[in-house]
Parts: C-alpha cells; structure tokens; sequence
C-alpha cells in the first residue's frame, strides 16, 4: 500500500459483469490472506473500455480482470503486453506498469496448464486443441512452452485454426498441424490431452477416438458437463472440469495482483457454493 489510511481496490471489467464469479472468489481469497483490500465490480460497455482502463490507472487501483467481451478488446488498450497476451490476441488480466500505463496478460492458458499437471505432464505429450480462438490460442501456447511433443488444432474455421498452426510453427518449440473439422472430429493416434476451447457460440462438439487413457480438460465454466465431457467420461477418460480450471486460474491472478498464493482448493469450494446458489 502507498498509505496505511487507503485500502488497496482491484476491479473487475466485464461485459456482462452478471453471473462472472471473480468478486466472489477474490474476496473469499483477501480475507484467507488476511488483507484490508476490497474488489469491486464494473459493467463495462467494449466501446467504453479505453475509458474503463484509464479510470483503473487514474484512481490507482491496483489492477483489474476482464471478462465476457473485453479481453479481445483490450490488447490495443494496454500499455505494454506480456507474451502470452501478445500471442493469444487478448488481455484477461490488467496490472500497473512501472510508467503508471496498464499491462496486459494472459493467464487463461496457464490455468489450463497448471489445472492439467495435477494429472498429467505435458511434457513430450500429444496434444489436441479444440478450438482456435484466444483461450485455445493460450492453452496451445503453455502446451508448446511446456515441451509437448506435437500440437493438433481443430476449429470449425480452418483458416483460424491454419493460423495458429503457423504461428505454433514459427516458436519452433513443436511440431503442429490442423486436424480435419467435421461434425465430430477424430483425434489422431497417440493423442494424450485434449483442451476443449471452443467459443460457446460453436456449439457442442464430440469427438472420435477418446480412450480411457485421455485426459480431456475443459476450459469453459459450466454447471453441468458438454457433450464432449460427458462423451470423454463415458469412455473412461480423466476429464478436467472447467471449475479445476477457474479455480486454478483465479489463484494465479490473484499472486499477479497481490504477490500471494490462494489456497485452489478453497477457491473450488467457494465457486461450488457460487454456482450451486
């Protein structure tokens, strides 16, 4: 804190701002952590962003998270970008740079990555990415920075998903190729992970060729399985659940703002409680 007499304030940006869980879980995280802090929500029209942002930088707050239509909005916005934003094409995630501009990041990936390794090592692993939009951009990125062997991307847009691919080409880091879009899609042999990363607005997708032996982590919030969860469940693979997901995300976000950890497994309860409300 600058002053012992001002609290620190971190916001959330979204578009809609109703049904997004990031206060309920921020401030089950600053009383565990024993901070005076205080998280406040804001409805923020995309077109009003720039605006937004520079109130976050004027007032000082300590930083900020944006949800629904603003992390592809965002990226032009900032001041600075790291990596993963720059690659993802979006911002979910906004600190103060050593200027007093705003940084952007990308930390959907890394929740996903982080979510994985609980039960599997994507390390010289096979993976799929279904979806090739900024959250399936991000995850690729962490599956590439992680040491995956071999990336396939699927996305009912080719030249999308042809655009990730030679993006995941140029980091030299994994070889990467686009699998064949159809009603439900087939995972090449030997495919270990598979990241569901659709837009919401594509639809529900099954694929052909899940085993047992898969781990399917989904990256959206829901409060029911997709299609292709339950498919993967019925097939006897380990599927990852949007929540692990969140919940893992939100503990990474809340160390980028506050340089503290949050306990995940307390996070997962307290998005439990907000979505069975």
């Amino acid at each position: 804190m600058t002053s012992p007499a001002l609290q620190e304030v971190i916001a959330l940006l979204a578009a809609p701002a109703a049904g997004n869980p990031a206060q309920y879980l921020f401030e089950r995280a600053i009383v565990e952590a024993g901070l005076d802090w205080r998280f406040l929500t804001f409805e923020v029209p995309p077109e009003r962003l720039a605006e937004a942002l520079a109130g976050i930088a004027a007032l000082g707050l300590r930083g900020g998270l944006l949800g629904g239509l603003l992390p592809a909005a965002a990226l032009p916005l900032v001041s600075t970008t790291s990596p993963a934003a720059t690659f993802s094409g979006a911002v979910n995630l906004v600190t103060r740079d050593e200027a007093g501009g705003m940084a952007g990041h990308m930390t959907e990936g890394r929740g996903i990555i982080e979510a994985l390794r609980g039960h599997i090592e994507p390390a010289g692993s096979r993976a799929v990415v279904l979806g090739a939009g900024p959250v399936g951009r991000a995850a690729a990125l962490e599956l590439a920075l992680a040491g995956a062997a071999h990336l396939a991307i699927g996305d009912p847009d080719p030249a999308r998903a042809d655009a990730l691919v030679e993006s995941l080409t140029g980091l030299a880091t994994a070889t990467a190729a686009r699998i064949e879009w159809t009603a439900a899609p087939e995972l090449p042999a030997e495919t270990a992970i598979v990241v569901h990363a659709l837009d919401p607005a594509a639809g529900s997708v099954r694929c052909g060729g899940l085993r047992a032996d898969l781990v399917l982590v989904e990256s959206g919030l829901a409060t029911r399985p997709t299609a292709l969860a339950a498919q993967a469940a019925a097939a006897g693979a380990c599927v990852v659940d949007g929540i692990e997901v969140h919940a893992t995300r939100t503990a990474i976000d809340f160390h980028a703002l506050t340089g503290l950890e949050a306990d995940t497994d307390m996070l997962r309860e307290a998005l439990d409680e907000f979505l069975s409300a």
